[in-house]
Parts: structure tokens; C-alpha cells; sequence
């Protein structure tokens, strides 16, 4: 494990940025819907809302940091085209920017990156670069090809444009569900979860935020507790939440730099993330990749339930060994 201190990031992101960002992300995406199913209620014991970003068109929510990005783009940028590094979901949305802005996308991706996620970037109109075995060495590696190529690099934590356009998922739940008490929300990079704490202080001060990771890649949620940003091992089979290092940006509002941050960061296991999806499954038939079922993990796990909580299902890609799990369950 390696830490590097964690400096304030300029300009910090804004209530007012997510707004504008949620204008423009409204131009190409309808909302999502985010309601109740009595079964899981039940089991629950508390009024649970689901937000359903496994409908997107790239099945998950990073499409709205995608959408926000190509609306940002210079000219200069368009002309040089893009070029990221991801497991699976960021990859399609950075694709998802390139299509909608006209330009080139090279996405790096990991030799353990589902095949199902390859082909979805791929058909989306990028070029798919496999290399090394984990998202660190991909990153690396699509550094290596921006400075090469002169591609824009697109962080998939650091971009303010990305998590501007997340954090539109957010203001959409909380004008639809003013009353939620606390709200889970699934880390991997952690952008989501900084742009629900954005959010949530502007509209919603009385909801409790909760992030929740994988155990077994425990970086994010590392750097929260440390200050610092984290370097560790990435042991998860969860490939929406199998990041490296914790990112400069989410954390700076996460750990309450511009905003409250995080009210509680907490980490479930695999196997936990595997029983929340056979539940979404069978009580709110909905289909939800590991790290779309992490959030539902985390309230599973609690003894007792809020009245009202939210779950972000923050995509739907599950692949075919995920489906294989679900089977088994």
C-alpha cells in the first residue's frame, strides 16, 4: 500500500455546476425512474428506493458524466480525440462522449475486464486497448498514450465534467424523494458518492450519505480515513468497483473538503454483493452487476433499517459469470 498526501483541488465543484450540468445531460437522457417494490420492503423493514441507472442506454449511470463531457470538449480537444482507461462502465461512457462530440476514443481496459464490457465499448465506436492485469497498469498505459498520441486524457475520477454529470443522477432523486433519510452509494472512484454529498447539502441537509465498497478494494475508502490517497490492492471479483488508488477529486469532497462528505464509508464483502443482487433479482426484478448491488449490501447488513433509504443501482452489465452466480444462488 502507498500513500500520497491529498492537496485541495481548484476550482472546487459546485451545487450550481451540477445544475448546469443536469441541463445539459437532460438534452440526451430521460430520468430514470427511482421507486419502491413492496417484497424488498419487506424484507427490509423500511421504505427502500431504488434509483435505476441499470436502464441507461450504456446499461449504467457513468453515461451522464459521458454526456456532460462532450458538451465540454474545445474544439482542439475534438480534433485530438480521447483517450481513458477502465473496467467497463466509464469505458462506454467516454465512447459515449467521443460518439456524441464526433471524435476518436482509445479505451485501455484490463486483462481482467469482462469480455461483454470489451465488445459494448467496441461497439460503441472505440478502439479497445487490452493491457496489464489490473486498472493501474491500464491507466498507466493510456497515460503513456495520451502524451504519445496527444489524446485527452479522461481521469475516471479526476475529470470535473465526469463527476458534475454523475451527481445529476442525485438531483434527480432527491426532487423526486425529498423525504429519504439516509441514501447508499456504491464506490468505486468514488464520483457518485461526491456528487451526492454535492447534492445532498444544497437540498437535502437532513439525509445521511452512506459509501460503500468491496473489501477486497479497499483504496477509496482508505483515503477517506487516511486524508491521504491510497494505493492498494484490488483482490475484488466486482469489476464496477475494482479501482486501484483513491482519486483526487471525489475524495476532496467525500472526506468533507468542499462539502459534509461522507456521513459513513463502509465495506462488504463479495459474497455479500452477490446475495444483494439474487435480491434485487427476486424481490424488485432488476438485474444489477455486482457493483450496482453493493449499495443494497450495505442496508442488507444493517440490523435495523431508516424509515426511508435510497439505493443507487448504479448499472446493469452484469456479466455472464455474475448471471452464473445469480443462477447458482
Amino acid at each position: 500500500m502507498t500513500t500520497t498526501p491529498l492537496l485541495p483541488l481548484a476550482p472546487a465543484l459546485a451545487f450550481e455546476d451540477v445544475v448546469r450540468a443536469a441541463e445539459v445531460v437532460a438534452r440526451h437522457l430521460p430520468p430514470t425512474p427511482s421507486w419502491s417494490y413492496p417484497v424488498l420492503d419487506r424484507r427490509v423493514g423500511g421504505r427502500v428506493v431504488l434509483k435505476h441507472e441499470n436502464v441507461q442506454p450504456t446499461g449504467a449511470f457513468k453515461v451522464r458524466g459521458g454526456v456532460n463531457l462532450a458538451a465540454s470538449l474545445s474544439p482542439e480537444e475534438v480534433r485530438r480525440g480521447l483517450v481513458t482507461a477502465s473496467t467497463g462502465n466509464h469505458a462506454q461512457s467516454t465512447a459515449y462522449a467521443a460518439r456524441l462530440a464526433g471524435t476518436r476514443a482509445v479505451v485501455v481496459m484490463p486483462e481482467s475486464a469482462p469480455e461483454v464490457k470489451r465488445d459494448a465499448v467496441a461497439a460503441l465506436g472505440a478502439e479497445v486497448v487490452v493491457h496489464g492485469p489490473d486498472l493501474g497498469a491500464s491507466a498507466a498505459h493510456a497515460r503513456h498514450l495520451a502524451e504519445r498520441d496527444g489524446l485527452r486524457w479522461v481521469s475516471p475520477g479526476d475529470d470535473p465534467a465526469i463527476v458534475l454529470g454523475h451527481a445529476t443522477l442525485h438531483l434527480e432523486l432527491f426532487r423526486s424523494h425529498p423525504d429519504l433519510e439516509v441514501l447508499f452509494v456504491p464506490i468505486g472512484s468514488g464520483t457518485s458518492a461526491a456528487g451526492a454529498c454535492l447534492v445532498r447539502d444544497a437540498i437535502a441537509p437532513h439525509c445521511r450519505v452512506v459509501g460503500v465498497q468491496s473489501a477486497a478494494a479497499p483504496a477509496a475508502h482508505r483515503s477517506w480515513s487516511t486524508g491521504a490517497l491510497v494505493t492498494a490492492d484490488c483482490r475484488t471479483r466486482v469489476a464496477g468497483l475494482a479501482t486501484c488508488a483513491g482519486y483526487a477529486l471525489p475524495q476532496s469532497v467525500l472526506g468533507g473538503g468542499a462539502a459534509r462528505g461522507l456521513d459513513e464509508f463502509v465495506l462488504v464483502s463479495d459474497d455479500e454483493i452477490d446475495a444483494a443482487a439474487r435480491v434485487l433479482a427476486t424481490d424488485a426484478h432488476t438485474l444489477a452487476e455486482g457493483a450496482g448491488a453493493a449499495a443494497l449490501a450495505a442496508l442488507l447488513a444493517r440490523p435495523a433499517a431508516p424509515a426511508v433509504s435510497a439505493v443507487v443501482v448504479s448499472g446493469g452489465n452484469a456479466s455472464l459469470d455474475e448471471l452464473a452466480a445469480l443462477a447458482r444462488g
